[in-house]
């Protein structure tokens, strides 16, 4: 990983950077956050300050613009550039003039340093109960082990089952592995994951809140924001979905009127993720054992977590891990690279939406190129604060012609991007400052049509349930509703 790392500085030389500091926030929790102890790790995280840098996207295109040439891995290793270019050309040809799909592909290759792998199968994954679903299906068929890396656990029903299941697979002799952030877990007792271990499961605690179990630093701003499940190395899950019963429930299917508050805690929450079967899985594997081995969690033998993975599907598939400790942010220049060269349409579906103002600027010009960008936003949210900061964007957004929607009827925490119909997007970060700077991200680019079908097919179902904001009567909101916009911006970096 180190080496990937090293490539990717040395391949892309350092630019002008957009440079902001602040401290770290933890607002995404499915609960309202109310112990002592959650209250002071927040007063802590308020009170420390860092510098982060987000890069100036337009050095990092040019970079992906001059390539001429994009390789693709397979099952086997990596295919020769006439097989390459032919994927890339069966591709382009189903999807008339659409050039964005060679310019992105190459962008990311120069600024990624994971491969575009072949025959992958992917499923798309909606809502908790589906996901979890095929969560159990997969740890209950594992022959040699388990890799979870997540936010968020709970010591609830859907925790317990969680564990108990993985305790089942290590008793059956498959070796199970899991990291958990200390910030997303600070409600979890101590007992629920001495219980892992005790069971003979190796656990480790990411960047431990308490500095005396810190082992490489106090990094309390930089959180573990992933939500990833590797199975034997050949079957991954990534999206926004924690370990939590907050997603048993079934969200509306049908938009329903605002609510007085847009904080509804009680809600069900709607959230995408996908199963990845698969080579690109081994990237995923590797993603997860450089993470283990960066917090000093127990050595593994990378010959039994590495292994060769046969053909599965037809689907392309890119894995874009992100760190604090990146020379750059991987994921924000993937995105911002998807959306700059957008032909026709960006649809964006955003959890929470605090955007650095480059990441504004794409969306704005591409809507005013002509380009369809269309924003599902929450409606309801379990963090008012960065409600009313995203709101404090819409202005701007609708003057420009991005038409701006409001999902309702649930806790809107997806975090997906469709861009041309061929290029999707799917993984844990959201459009704020926190996921591009602070924390461990990781997103799955999925690039071709029959998944992007998918995805556009889920795209309207949450818009049938969304609120379109009216360019016409938005200027015309409250008086109190505008000042907690301005509030919220202040806080934008920090939130």
């Amino acid at each position: 990983m180190q080496k990937v790392l090293a490539s990717r500085s040395s391949r892309v030389s350092r630019a002008a950077r957009v440079q902001s500091c602040g401290p770290g926030r933890t607002h995404e929790r499915p609960h309202s956050l109310h112990s002592a102890a959650t209250r002071a790790a927040l007063a802590v995280l308020i009170l420390i300050s860092s510098c982060a840098h987000l890069p100036d996207t337009e050095l990092y295109m040019q970079q992906g613009r001059d390539a001429r040439h994009v390789p693709v891995e397979g099952a086997r290793g990596l295919l020769s550039a006439e097989r390459s270019a032919a994927i890339i050309a069966s591709l382009k040809a189903t999807g008339g003039d659409v050039d964005m799909l060679q310019k992105h592909i190459a962008v990311e290759e120069a600024v990624v340093g994971t491969p575009l792998t072949a025959g992958n199968n992917v499923t798309l994954l909606k809502n908790g109960p589906a996901t979890y679903d095929a969560m159990f299906a997969a740890m209950r068929n594992a022959k040699r082990n388990i890799n979870l890396e997540s936010y968020i656990i709970e010591d609830d029903e859907v925790g317990r089952r969680f564990s108990d299941v993985l305790l089942e697979m290590q008793a059956r002799g498959v070796q199970v592995n899991v990291i958990f952030d200390s910030v997303g877990c600070l409600k979890t007792p101590k007992e629920f994951f001495d219980r892992l271990r005790d069971g003979g499961i190796h656990v480790v605690e990411f960047n431990p809140v308490n500095p005396l179990a810190a082992k490489r630093g106090w990094l309390i701003n930089n959180r573990d924001h992933r939500k990833l499940l590797v199975v034997d190395g050949r079957t991954a899950f990534v999206g926004g979905i924690n370990i939590s019963s907050v997603y048993s429930g079934s969200p509306s299917s049908s938009g329903s009127a605002p609510s007085k508050t847009p904080t509804s805690p009680g809600s069900s929450w709607r959230d995408t993720h996908i199963q990845i079967d698969g080579p690109a899985a081994v990237e995923f594997q590797k993603a997860f054992l450089a993470t283990w081995a960066k917090q000093g969690g127990p050595a593994l033998n990378e010959k039994d977590y590495v292994v060769p993975v046969a053909v599965k599907g037809n689907n392309l598939v890119r894995v874009v891990p992100s760190t604090p400790d990146d020379p750059y942010s991987t994921i924000y220049l993937t995105l911002v690279s998807a959306i700059s060269n957008a032909e026709q349409q960006v649809y964006l579906t955003v959890a929470y939406f605090a955007p650095d103002p480059q990441l504004l600027k794409a969306l704005l010009d591409a809507a005013r190129r002509g380009v369809d960008v269309r924003m599902i936003l929450p409606g309801q949210t379990d963090s008012e604060l960065i409600f009313h900061a995203g709101r404090s964007h819409y202005a701007e957004l609708l003057d420009a012609g991005v038409k701006v929607y409001e999902r309702h009827g649930a806790i809107l925490h997806s975090k997906t991007a469709l861009i041309d119909g061929v290029w999707s997007s799917v993984g844990s970060t959201n459009l704020d400052w926190r996921s591009f700077l602070h924390n461990d991200e990781i997103n799955a680019s999925v690039v071709g049509r029959e998944f992007a079908a998918q995805m556009q097919s889920m795209f309207n179902d949450d818009l049938a349930a969304s609120d379109p904001i009216d360019p016409q009567q938005w200027p015309h909101r409250s008086l109190w509703l505008k000042l907690k916009e301005i509030g919220a911006r202040v806080w934008e970096y920090w939130l």
